[in-house]
């Protein structure tokens, strides 16, 4: 297995250089230029293992140059330890058929950290093999979850820096806080005035400028990042589809005999596409639906073929969604156009220079045939709150309830009830102003009063990274403008 650039198949590189190097030198993202196959004799092995022994069955056939030794080091040591009861993603059967796939049982409580608790072994161990003894310097764009989780994976990591950059205004008052508490000599969070399309087209933008990459290639630096841009931070989050189907047929014979349907609710588009990646190794997913909240850019591609980012932009009580530029798509339009990167090139192009672009007759078929895609606002992401709680007992954060919510929508619409998985990607407590305010009348003054009247209201355990963010120490306070984030690099940097 090789690793080809979106923009340009010509480009091939080993996954130690991909994940080293996280983003092509034109721009374009590496993706597998094949996929392993899974049969049914494979699941059932795999079934049998915890998720460790998971994990490592299935990286294995994508990190073609590292060692068995090193994929063990790398997978034991991101996940023992850092995930309550040993196991990083829990199954709960709410209702018949929706089973939500709890990925928020880590360090930071969002799904964030299945890939980045792993992402610092992996780049790490890449970089030996191929950066001649550069230190790695990580840029990271984000919404609300993927920079905290980088933060605490790549927290002192040997010969690695981390810049941070969030939308000021557009995370909740938890993610700023771990965020600008977080420890570490080696890291650094900067908000930018802008939304987290600015900040993300910024770090792309510093990413490709040749005369920064040599700026840094004069210290003795690299870039890479920790977004989801990069496949060591997709590789990872295909284990928790394969590992839960896997949960499923463990559950009872025949439940999956008409396959299943995975919901997620999705920003950048990478965790709906890791379920895909799945899906063409042969775990049989049936039907792929794309939740959106209100912005809605997703939703509208799916339905009509065109990518329309020149639209308001809303900031929502599902921040981590709040995203009209979905920058692993392009990965799914290299698929679908059956790797035709000069296409794929010419999309983005126009994306970047117009704001929209459209897909072709076929894609926009296959599109449709894969995905359904449906969003609601945040009036009615409140009320599933409300309603699973007040039906279930089950109380989830306000991404989690779009997805629901899309979910029933569809079965609504097609009336395909079969089992489904639910992605369920962030603790309630990350949200709990929204979250308390569809499941009670009262309020709090504080953000921690909010946290323990939720917690009392809802008869739930406040996680414990949560309840450790209290008596933290706020470190980072600078705001930049969106124009200025190399600077703060620089200076970051000291160099």
């Amino acid at each position: 297995m090789d690793y080809v650039s979106t923009r340009d198949k010509s480009v091939k590189v080993t996954a130690a250089k991909a994940i080293s190097q996280g983003i092509s030198v034109e721009g374009g993202l590496f993706v597998p230029d094949t996929f392993p196959k899974f049969c049914d004799t494979d699941f059932k092995e795999i079934a049998k293992l915890d998720y460790i022994g998971r994990a490592k069955y299935i990286l294995k056939n994508f990190l073609n140059d590292f060692t068995d030794e090193e994929i063990d080091y790398c997978v034991k040591g991101a996940y023992t330890g850092s995930f309550d009861n040993e196991q990083p993603a829990p199954i709960s059967l709410v209702g018949k058929n929706a089973n939500i796939l709890e990925l928020w049982h880590g360090p930071t409580c969002a799904f964030k950290d299945l890939a980045l608790q792993l992402l610092p072994y992996l780049l790490t161990t890449s970089a030996k093999k191929v950066s001649n003894g550069k230190k790695i310097v990580i840029l990271v764009a984000t919404s609300g979850d993927t920079g905290k989780a980088a933060l605490e994976g790549f927290c002192d990591v040997k010969d690695t820096e981390i810049m941070v950059f969030y939308p000021s205004d557009g995370v909740s008052p938890m993610q700023k806080l771990q965020m600008d508490s977080q420890k570490g000599e080696n890291v650094h969070v900067c908000a930018i005035k802008g939304n987290f399309d600015d900040a993300q087209t910024g770090v792309k933008k510093i990413f490709t400028d040749s005369a920064v990459k040599e700026k840094l290639a004069n210290n003795n630096m690299q870039f890479s990042s920790a977004n989801s841009i990069n496949w060591g931070r997709l590789a990872p989050q295909i284990v928790y589809y394969v590992s839960a189907y896997c949960d499923l047929l463990n559950r009872e014979e025949d439940y999956l005999k008409d396959g299943f349907n995975v919901v997620v609710p999705t920003g950048n588009f990478g965790n709906i596409l890791a379920a895909y990646y799945a899906k063409k190794m042969g775990v049989p997913i049936k039907k792929l639906i794309c939740a959106s909240n209100a912005n809605n850019v997703l939703t509208d591609f799916i339905n009509t073929g065109k990518y329309d980012r020149n639209r308001s932009f809303f900031t929502t009580i599902s921040p981590s969604m709040d995203i009209l530029i979905s920058s692993n798509l392009e990965r799914m339009l290299f698929e679908l156009s059956g790797n035709d990167d000069k296409a794929v090139a010419k999309m983005q192009s126009d994306l970047a220079k117009d704001g929209v672009f459209y897909a072709t007759e076929e894609i926009k078929t296959k599109m449709g045939e894969l995905f359904w895609g449906g969003c609601c606002d945040d009036n009615a992401t409140l009320k599933t709150i409300k309603k699973y709680f007040s039906e279930y007992g089950y109380l989830c954060d306000t991404h989690t309830a779009v997805a629901m919510n899309v979910y029933e929508q569809y079965v609504n619409a097609t009336g395909d009830d079969i089992p489904t998985v639910i992605a369920s990607t962030a603790s309630p407590y990350k949200f709990a102003n929204s979250v308390l305010s569809a499941v009670s009348d009262k309020k709090a003054e504080s953000e921690f009063d909010t946290v323990r009247l939720l917690s009392s209201e809802t008869s739930t355990e406040i996680p414990a990274p949560i309840k450790q963010l209290e008596n933290a120490t706020v470190r980072f306070k600078e705001i930049c403008e969106k124009d200025d984030m190399l600077s703060a690099v620089y200076s970051a940097l000291n160099i």
